[in-house]
């Protein structure tokens, strides 16, 4: 399982739109083998076809898709946009922060679901993943929450 390591967070993206947002998230997963191209695809389809459903909560997005569309190992990846962008969500409009979910299971998906509203049910967090400049941010915020 892989949750916010080096590899898969990128601070300061820039991107057109939500798609782009969700692409960035994806392509961090892609790269490092921990998803097909098929599941990015299935994530931009989902939102494309079921709208913003996955911005949770204020400035916040967890686009995720089946298992079966192509998960190869449980992971989040992390985006941090340099400007917000518009998803469409009524209330939680616009996006800054972008988790790319992967499980391959429902008890994955429910762990890493866990994990993920550990970190941002802290107010404090959630600002600290905004203001954040470097990998090393973030990681001194997952290691306060250990």
């Amino acid at each position: 399982m892989k949750f916010l390591e080096k590899a898969i967070v990128k601070v300061g993206a820039e991107v057109a739109d939500a798609e782009g947002a969700i692409e960035e998230a994806g392509n961090l997963l892609i790269q490092e083998g921990l998803i097909e191209r098929s599941y990015m695809e299935a994530m931009k389809d989902s939102y494309k076809e079921n709208g913003p459903y996955f911005v949770l909560a204020p400035s916040i997005a967890i686009p995720h898709a089946r298992p079966e569309d192509g998960v190869n190992e449980a992971s989040v990846s992390f985006v941090q946009l340099k400007k917000p962008v518009i998803f469409g969500h009524s209330s939680n409009d616009p996006v800054r922060l972008v988790f790319g979910l992967g499980a391959s299971s429902s008890d994955e998906h429910l762990t890493l679901l866990r994990k993920l509203t550990a970190l941002l049910n802290d107010s404090a967090n959630v600002e600290r993943l905004t203001t954040a400049t470097s990998y090393e941010d973030i990681k001194n915020i997952l290691e306060m929450e250990r």
